[in-house]
């Protein structure tokens, strides 16, 4: 179906209501039960939208003016009171996960799984994961910015009940504060860089993954320390706060790799100047990046530097100086993965699927998440160089992921849905000797739907972003296969998990949070101008020209101009070609089609023209 996302939204924040306020009561939770995680995704699907889309604010000026947002939202009342409402919410959830000293708790809790080694032990449920953080960060920017604007409208307000709730607004806002600041430090002391050497099993999967034309070993570290030796130089000089430094980066017999661990690196230096608990406390993940971490990490980060150029009075002084950390780590990361995608001269690793990681895993999974990399940095350099390969390889992970080829009975495509990957997070089990951790992934779909959404903006030819327009729509349609579609939980996502001993399906707020996402960019990819190619403009100009030439000749052959039907016919051809011209660089087809109308409509008097002289 097409994809309608001011619908989807306002439909998806209609389910969510309906199953999170039950008898004038929120209910927290879903699929997986309450975790620090959980709970942020699911203030994070009506807070996101809010406060990235004018047309979705919640502050009252903007519901006086959006009546659909308005009977969406009557449910938590009117005027002031939804405001008042989610301030309650966004209070219970920082009550939740702040603990009895004033520290955040950034724990996996429910989020952890039993991989075959045993239940996670109470100690490993409080271990802090980086997806805790990464969501902390966009839900922190989120509530910052929904607080702001509830506090603009209550300033102008006298009603006591404004008072109080701006009161509380003022009490709230160094809590969020302090938050953003504790998860910025998790994220900068969570960056590894695993130098492996190339004689180490790591070291072997990483040569056997760049060298794709069978090179000898020589060669291909040669080549390999080449392409990356301004990365590794940029790797020395920016990153120093939170890192191990005894790490040699310019070895050329040490491999290379960067990004995030599952949690704070067991190597982690401490974060001089922030007193907070996470700033110097232990870790335990092990010194290797994880594809997804990683991406969500780069994805928290986004938000946050993106931020830091809207509204840069949001940030203390010394959050500033940690949105420029993570925005090295970030900009260093994304170049390091976008190189080693594309790396050699003929296959790129990245055609190569699946994906292998340096630790001898692969999946197609890692594979989108690479190309995820890859989009990213075409966009925020605005180049379309190798976006038609990087489109190839996203149709042929759809297909490989049965989103446009249809699944069969037992297919091993169908794990990528669900359960989905399961990630084993090295060094858990060092926590009071417990068992191996695992963590589930399961947003393959939404991650491509995503990218594809994404990738259609860089788009500059009709073909690439049908393309990826197609992708889109496919993902969306596999993704409403997979809403739940009875019970309180009807609308969200997904129904693909067993029900066990429920009633009914629970909703998981990890693959909603995402769909969510997925519908605020689409909803920013519609809002911009539809593709226009100096082709497509030359076409359209070449019309509009030789209807405004016929259109001066026709004008020759008008007498008595100001009462004539005649003159009258030519003054709209006229205004038509006007705007033809006005909107030319912005939409050549609509300017197109006003020049055909002017040209057969001109031809139309020419013709009786001519035929009453004959």
């Amino acid at each position: 179906m097409r994809i309608r996302p001011r619908q989807q939204l306002l439909d998806l924040w209609r389910a969510h209501l309906h199953t999170s306020f039950r008898d004038d009561t929120w209910v927290w939770g879903g699929r997986d039960g309450r975790n620090s995680i959980s709970d942020a995704e699911q203030l994070m699907c009506l807070l996101y939208p809010s406060t990235e889309l004018d047309s979705f604010a919640l502050d009252p000026d903007s519901i006086a003016t959006a009546d659909d947002v308005a009977a969406v939202m009557a449910v938590l009342g009117d005027d002031i009171r939804v405001g008042g409402a989610l301030v309650t919410k966004i209070e219970e959830f920082f009550d939740a996960y702040t603990g009895a000293d004033g520290e955040s708790n950034f724990a996996g809790g429910s989020y952890f799984r039993d991989v075959g080694f045993g239940e996670p032990t109470a100690a490993q449920r409080e271990l802090e994961v980086v997806d805790s953080y990464s969501m902390s960060l966009s839900l922190c920017i989120a509530t910052l910015r929904f607080l702001r604007g509830l506090q603009r409208y209550l300033v102008h307000e006298v009603r006591r009940e404004a008072r109080r709730l701006n009161q509380r607004i003022d009490d709230l806002t160094p809590r969020v504060s302090a938050r953003l600041t504790a998860a910025m430090g998790g994220l900068i002391r969570s960056f590894v860089i695993h130098t492996p050497p190339f004689s180490s099993p790591a070291g072997q999967e990483i040569l056997r993954l760049v060298n794709q034309t069978g090179a000898s070993a020589k060669d291909v570290i040669a080549d390999f320390s080449a392409a990356l030796e301004q990365i590794r130089v940029q790797a020395s000089t920016d990153v120093r706060s939170g890192h191990a430094s005894d790490i040699d980066l310019r070895d050329d017999n040490l491999a290379f790799e960067c990004g995030w661990a599952w949690g704070i690196d067991v190597n982690a230096g401490d974060i001089v100047d922030v007193t907070t608990r996470i700033a110097t406390q232990p870790g335990y993940a092990v010194s290797e990046p994880y594809l997804y971490f990683t991406l969500v990490a780069l994805d928290g980060i986004k938000d946050l530097y993106s931020q830091r150029t809207k509204e840069p009075d949001l940030f203390e002084p010394r959050q500033l100086l940690l949105v420029e950390s993570l925005k090295r780590r970030a900009e260093l990361t994304q170049r390091y993965w976008a190189t080693i995608s594309r790396f050699g001269t003929g296959r790129w690793p990245l055609e190569d699927l699946p994906w292998r990681t340096s630790d001898g895993k692969q999946s197609d999974y890692y594979s989108l998440a690479v190309t995820a990399f890859l989009i990213q940095d075409l966009l925020e350099r605005e180049s379309t160089t190798d976006l038609a390969r990087t489109v190839a390889v996203l149709r042929q992970l759809a297909q490989r992921a049965r989103i446009i080829n249809r699944e069969v009975p037992d297919d091993p495509a169908a794990r990528l849905h669900y359960p989905g990957i399961t990630l084993t997070l090295k060094g858990s089990e060092d926590v009071e000797a417990g068992p191996l951790l695992g963590y589930h992934v399961a947003d393959f779909t939404t991650l491509l739907l995503k990218r594809s959404l994404q990738a259609a903006r860089l788009a500059r030819d009709v073909e690439t972003r049908e393309q990826l327009l197609d992708l889109a729509t496919s993902s969306m349609d596999h993704m409403l296969e997979r809403s739940i579609a009875r019970g309180r939980s009807a609308g969200l996502w997904d129904n693909l998990a067993p029900l066990g001993d429920a009633a009914e399906a629970a909703p998981s707020w990890f693959l909603t949070e995402r769909m969510m996402e997925c519908l605020v960019v689409a909803h920013n990819t519609y809002t911009r101008p539809p593709l226009a190619t100096q082709g497509m403009i030359n076409a359209t100009t070449g019309k509009i020209s030789e209807a405004e030439h016929l259109l001066n000749q026709e004008l020759l052959q008008v007498s008595d101009a100001v009462y004539s039907p005649r003159f009258k016919e030519l003054e709209a051809i006229e205004q038509a070609l006007d705007r033809a011209r006005e909107i030319l660089s912005k939409r050549p087809h609509t300017a197109e089609a006003l020049a055909v109308d002017a040209l057969l409509r001109l031809n139309a008097l020419a013709y009786a023209r001519e035929d009453a002289t004959r």
